[in-house]
């Protein structure tokens, strides 16, 4: 390497600064060989001169691009290298990103408002899905009021991935089971027996497409579902006295398994 007595070149300090790359990029760069500075002073430190400079300029713009450095030195130091075939595809693969990053901006979006509205359907979608007594205000009252709890936040996400066939089918599910137990409340079915147990566990199932449930936390969802005006009238609108059946049959189910409903806490 020609000592630097009496010409002029620049430190990799000064490079650095200049071109917005970093020291230590500079030092790897000249490790690999890809670009080594020209001179060294008598002191032993680098120096790049105008032709250093030149072939650095044109590394970072192609690193720009996304241009592994393999593919770089090829392009420098190759003369028959096709250089706009490597574009070409550098350009394909670009356009790939630029896809994937727009499903993923997409899809943040639509987590974003999924937790935020709870359900991403217009007023008419859940009219349509759920019935006319749906009252579309429901999702954004929810938010309020469990927006700051895990399960809200899984029920979010669970909803964002979610569109009105899914939705539609959930709702179904939904219809079936508030049948399944009026019937079976018509039927004279008692809380404990294998009928009603396989009913609890159903609606236990049924409720992993919104959030996981506990059979403690599914304790608290019955004593919900008795006391809460909504619920009830909803329940007691398919059978006079379902709200209330339908606790016992939790309760009942949750004492096979150990838990005792009068202790039992959301978790």
């Amino acid at each position: 390497m020609p000592d630097a007595t009496d010409v002029d070149g620049l430190t990799v300090g000064q490079v650095s600064t200049s071109l917005g790359v970093t020291v230590r990029a500079l030092h790897h760069w000249d490790e690999i060989g890809l670009a080594r500075p020209t001179l060294r002073t008598a002191a032993g430190y680098r120096l790049y001169t105008a032709g250093d400079l030149e072939r650095l300029h044109r590394i970072v713009v192609y690193r720009e691009l996304g241009l592994g450095l393999d593919r770089i030195r090829v392009i420098l130091d190759d003369s028959t290298a096709d250089v706009p075939g490597a574009l070409r595809a550098q350009r394909i693969q670009v356009a790939d990103r630029i896809d994937r990053l727009q499903r993923l901006s997409a899809g943040l979006d639509r987590m974003i408002d999924a937790h935020e509205r709870g359900l991403l359907l217009t007023a008419e979608q859940q009219a349509a899905i759920f019935g006319p007594q749906w009252n579309p205000d429901w999702p954004a009252q929810a938010s309020q009021r469990y927006g700051a709890t895990t399960q809200w936040l899984q029920y979010a996400e669970r909803s964002a991935s979610r569109g009105p066939e899914e939705w539609q089918a959930v709702a179904d599910a939904h219809a079936g089971l508030d049948r399944a137990l009026g019937e079976a409340m018509d039927a004279g079915v008692t809380p404990g027996s294998p009928e009603a147990n396989a009913l609890v566990e159903r609606h236990r199932e049924l409720f992993a497409s919104y959030f996981p449930l506990t059979r403690q936390m599914q304790v608290c969802l019955g004593r919900m579902y008795e006391t809460d005006p909504g619920f009830a009238a909803h329940y007691d609108g398919i059978r006079t006295g379902l709200a209330t059946w339908l606790r016992r049959i939790i309760d009942a189910d949750a004492r096979t398994h150990g838990i005792d409903p009068d202790t039992a806490t959301w978790e």
